[in-house]
């Protein structure tokens, strides 16, 4: 037996044990609220996260600070404290409490006219008591029609998905960590949101996705750098596009297929999307792909791991992705990939990177991780004070 204390100083009883199948302990605990959380978790029981979340050694040792389970910390505490969970920098601490749920709360839901329960500020979090809960269900025909991308109904005998595992060749863990599954269905680790089902999603729980941000310096016709003029910092310029589903302007990016390693979705769905790849010839292709690899082999750093806001999301599924910035510093190797629009994309273009951007879900926060990355100019003024 070992004792445990969460973020917020409340004791936790937790016992650990070795699971039948190698090394997969079950892990079941008390939690605040008072209701058993039994879960498996195949990466070892106990995990760091960073250097604020640290576990337990193989003898269940308590190490030298407190610690909570991924379990507990992403699925029963509140969004505020999750920036100090992650294993990468979130959030700024101006955001943190309002980062998740903003667009997957709107109504109607994306491509219907289905109107989400309203779920009060009060009562995202799956903490606040709410009795009177009463989701609207739904998942889209084009889902429940049963195409080879998308999960069967969890009412279906033939399907016993494995949560919060790799389940065969779909990933079925999240980068927030271990979810909570009720009644065969995965728990939204970052609260309600008004609807039940899938919605547009394929699958239950995490939808793992892939957003190459490519940049480059915008350059006078010189080829000199243009700084700008308030701040002095040089302006960075990413690749766009417009999605046709809503209109927006996006990242390029999608879904990762089953099996399908994330590097090689960001190559893919950046060709698809931003080059018209698909459209090209078997020898524009093979042209295309030299030039792609060059691209993408270049310098690069992952600007975010997790969950997305998006308006798609539902209390049993939701989008998460891996956000990878791939920098052309002298901006000769897009000079040799002519941008155009393919795929899901109606429109694709370089834009100058500020806080005046309004992109869909929430790709205007990726791109400012990497303006402060890269030192790039991003607002005019010295940013908002924290609210009360």
């Amino acid at each position: 037996m070992a004792n445990c204390w969460s973020t917020n100083g409340q004791q936790l009883i937790s016992q650990y044990s070795t699971g039948v199948l190698g090394h997969q302990p079950s892990l079941q605990s008390s939690f605040p609220g008072g209701q058993p959380l039994t879960c498996t978790d195949a990466f070892g029981g106990w995990h760091t996260m960073g250097d604020l979340l640290l576990g337990f050694s193989p003898s269940c040792t308590p190490r030298a600070v407190p610690c909570v389970p991924r379990s507990l910390c992403l699925s029963n505490f509140s969004a505020a404290h999750w920036s100090h969970l992650h294993p990468i920098d979130m959030f700024d601490s101006c955001n943190a409490k309002n980062f998740y749920h903003n667009k997957a709360l709107t109504s109607p839901y994306p491509r219907s006219r289905v109107e989400r329960t309203h779920v009060p500020a009060d009562k995202v979090d799956w903490l606040a008591e709410w009795k009177d809960y009463q989701p609207v269900e739904y998942t889209a025909m084009s889902i429940l029609s049963g195409p080879q991308w998308a999960d069967p109904q969890v009412s279906d005998k033939s399907f016993s998905p494995k949560f919060n595992e790799r389940d065969g060749e779909v990933e079925r863990t999240s980068w927030n960590g271990l979810y909570v599954v009720e009644n065969g269905r995965p728990r939204n680790p970052a609260g309600r949101t008004g609807l039940t089902g899938r919605g547009l999603l394929g699958r239950w729980g995490p939808n793992h996705a892939a957003d190459p941000v490519v940049t480059r310096w915008k350059r006078d016709r010189s080829g000199n750098k243009i700084a700008h003029p308030v701040t002095g910092k040089n302006i960075l310029q990413f690749v766009a596009i417009k999605r046709r589903d809503c209109g927006e302007w996006a990242i390029p990016g999608g879904m990762v297929d089953p099996g399908e390693k994330i590097s090689a979705t960001l190559k893919r769905e950046f060709g698809e999307e931003a080059l018209n790849s698909l459209q090209k010839s078997p020898e524009e292709k093979a042209e295309l792909e030299k030039q792609l690899q060059r691209l993408f082999s270049q310098e690069h750093f992952v600007v975010y791991r997790g969950y997305v806001d998006d308006p798609r999301n539902t209390d049993n599924a939701w989008m998460e992705t891996e956000a990878v910035n791939y920098h052309d510093e002298t901006g000769e190797t897009m000079d040799n990939l002519p941008l155009e629009a393919g795929d899901d994309a109606g429109m694709v273009k370089w834009v100058d990177i500020s806080e005046k951007l309004k992109l869909y879900a929430n790709h205007s926060y990726f791109i400012k991780l990497v303006t402060e990355k890269r030192g790039a100019h991003w607002s005019e003024g010295p940013g908002p004070e924290c609210p009360e």
